[in-house]
């Protein structure tokens, strides 16, 4: 009776090890591909039983992602002729559009009134006047007549929304929203890992990124900022917790003219490339949408009055500023939180 009494025991740890043994930790999934004339990654944490069924696996994620952000080009892509975006431009006076794009159009607008119009999806005949368009010119510096003539069709100002409808006051008017809609397909991508249970993970469309969760392990996930210098080094690592972040700089695209440098970033208000020592801003934001677009108009306003933006909206918000040889930072309180080590 002792001898089954323990063989009876023996079996039952046997079983309780090989279980032990069988236990499947969470992992990273990674799903990757390429959107409106860039990348895209997302990586996502399954659970023990999330691995196991087939809605969770990266054919049938990648195949719900790449739906979604081809919707998202055929509502507010240029580059496609039959966008609705599109449409509108070739349109006289208005359009009727999806929810989305009206959303969109109405974030950029509120950005846009508060920037004081630094933020401006109108500003695409500019930056096709100083080559830094699709149809990239000879780099070439344009008369003072030409940009006056130019501004005349630029503005948001000429813009409105009615319901679904979108109306321009001069049929020139063409809207662009590149500086937007990056951002907002990360919450698009975002909205639809939650709505299937998945809620670790982190979205990444051209560098504008939205993060929920950790990793496996209880890890967070962590974000280097870049230092704006050769070699690339990093400025600050960052804990962005469940939030977005974009980062936007005028250090890589610009072309020189008689030892000038011209920005890729045009001042809709000047007409001309941004004219400062603001070489990088990120913004932390729970929408990456309208972190894109906070990144843009900080970009263009410069150091001080974007700090001072920044301040005035309560926004988390990190700047990097060229002083002679060195590079300053600013950040605004709200930013302080998301450091997670001290700069060296």
């Amino acid at each position: 009776m002792v001898k089954s009494v323990s063989h009876w025991l023996a079996l039952i740890g046997l079983a309780f090890f090989i279980s032990s043994c069988a236990k499947v930790d969470p992992k990273i999934v990674e799903v990757r591909g390429n959107t409106m004339g860039t990348y895209y990654q997302v990586k996502y944490v399954l659970s023990a039983q999330q691995q196991g069924d087939n809605r969770f696996s990266i054919k049938a994620l990648q195949s719900d992602i790449d739906r979604r952000l081809e919707l998202v080009n055929d509502q507010m892509s240029t580059y496609r002729p039959d966008s609705e975006l599109s449409r509108f431009n070739r349109a006289e006076k208005s359009l009727e559009v999806s929810a989305a794009t009206r959303q969109v159009i109405e974030a950029s607008l509120t950005l846009f009134e508060q920037s004081n119009g630094a933020f401006d999806v109108t500003v695409g005949p500019l930056v096709n006047l100083w080559g830094f368009g699709p149809n990239k010119k000879a780099n070439k510096i344009p008369s003072a007549e030409l940009i006056a003539e130019t501004q005349k069709i630029v503005g948001s100002r000429y813009l409105s929304v009615n319901g679904n409808t979108i109306s321009k006051e001069i049929p020139e008017l063409y809207v662009d929203l590149s500086a937007i809609a990056k951002g907002y397909g990360v919450d698009v991508i975002a909205a639809y890992l939650q709505e299937i249970g998945i809620n670790n993970y982190l979205v990444d469309i051209g560098g504008e990124l939205s993060l929920k969760g950790q990793k496996p392990q209880n890890n967070p996930w962590i974000v280097a900022i870049e230092r704006p210098l050769e070699g690339q080094s990093v400025q600050r690592v960052i804990n962005v917790g469940d939030n977005a972040i974009a980062t936007s700089g005028d250090y890589r695209n610009y072309f020189e003219s008689d030892g000038i440098r011209y920005s890729h970033t045009i001042d809709p208000n000047t007409g001309k490339p941004i004219n400062h020592k603001l070489v990088s801003v990120t913004v932390i934001n729970k929408s990456s949408m309208r972190a894109d677009g906070l990144a843009t108009a900080i970009t263009v306003l410069g150091p001080e009055p974007g700090l001072a933006f920044a301040k005035k909206y309560h926004l988390a918000v990190y700047l990097l500023v060229k002083e002679g040889d060195n590079i300053s930072e600013y950040y605004t309180s709200e930013f302080i939180p998301f450091f997670i080590e001290e700069k060296k």
